[in-house]
């Protein structure tokens, strides 16, 4: 089976609202366009930056739909369907399938603590409602309070449909872990995206490409063409612009978000509560990482 259409760099979209705080279609439609004009090789919808625990079903269905409408036939498309339940993350994911997207993934289930062949039984009975469609595990312990071991992999493997693992572990040798095992590694972590091509990552999905996807392409760029000196500094400039996206009162991705409007790109809103939106002085944050990547882009692009 060919893989080479998840291979690269795939931006995890964005949750888009309108000025009440509803999903907005439109939004949705405007930075799927926005993201594939920049050349990425996918999507990846629904995850931690698509403040998947923040939203209904619904919500979640009408931002695939949205995506898809635009992004068929024409990028990969990752959705992300695990909810805290198993029915809600089944009709997702046969949602999902419906709406054609290439590859579905889920993280395990959070808050009770459960033993691997429970969470195994969740992963396989949401890959179930998908049968014709590719499985990705995402594994983000730190999160989600429980990390994906070999045993749990190996009983995962059984399942045809599991290709990958989105793996989201600040140890980067996890990547090498995992790909011993026989499965493919997208690597999470945005900080040491390099370093996990090094380790054999089929490519990224991240939570910070969409601000700056064209140094994420372009470091992958020099690194698969040796050009390795080349790649860390750039992944040095990419860091740089994360410790600063990270320095807001405001959550990480309401700064994106303002990013984004101060680079010409959508208007998709702010974070939906609890998590924090803009406070007083984060534009100044703002317009200085806006700085720091058009600088970036002009010196490495």
């Amino acid at each position: 089976m060919s893989l080479k259409k998840y291979q690269g760099v795939i931006p995890a979209f964005y949750a888009c609202y309108d000025r009440a705080g509803a999903v907005s279609p439109e939004g949705v439609r405007a930075l799927t366009r926005y993201l594939m004009g920049k050349g990425v090789t996918g999507l990846y919808v629904g995850g931690s930056s698509g403040e998947c625990v923040y939203q209904s079903v619904e919500d979640r269905k009408i931002t695939l739909e949205n995506v898809m409408a635009e992004a068929r036939g024409k990028t990969t498309v990752i959705a992300h369907v695990a909810c805290n339940n198993t029915s809600d993350s089944q009709e997702l994911a046969r949602h999902a399938q419906e709406a054609g997207v290439d590859a579905i993934a889920a993280i395990p289930p959070i808050y009770f603590h459960l033993p691997e062949h429970a969470i195994a039984g969740y992963w396989n009975d949401i890959s179930e409602a998908a049968p014709n469609t590719d499985f990705i595990i995402y594994n983000i312990p730190q999160l989600a309070g429980v990390s994906l071991t070999i045993s749990l992999l190996r009983e995962m493997k059984k399942n045809p449909r599991v290709i990958a693992v989105k793996n989201s572990s600040m140890p980067v040798q996890d990547i090498q872990i995992f790909k011993a095992e026989g499965v493919e590694v997208f690597n999470g972590p945005d900080e040491q995206f390099i370093a996990g091509l090094a380790m054999g990552a089929i490519g990224g999905i991240g939570g910070t490409y969409s601000a700056m996807p064209e140094l994420f392409i372009k470091a992958r760029e020099a690194f698969l063409s040796g050009r390795t000196e080349l790649a860390l500094d750039i992944q040095n400039e990419i860091n740089r612009v994360i410790y600063k996206l990270c320095s807001a009162h405001g959550n990480m991705y309401a700064v994106i978000k303002a990013v984004l409007r101060e680079q010409g790109g959508p208007d998709i809103g702010g974070v939906r509560k609890p998590l924090a939106n803009l406070k007083e002085g984060d534009m100044e944050i703002v317009k200085e990482c806006v700085l720091m990547i058009e600088a970036a882009i002009k010196k490495y692009c």
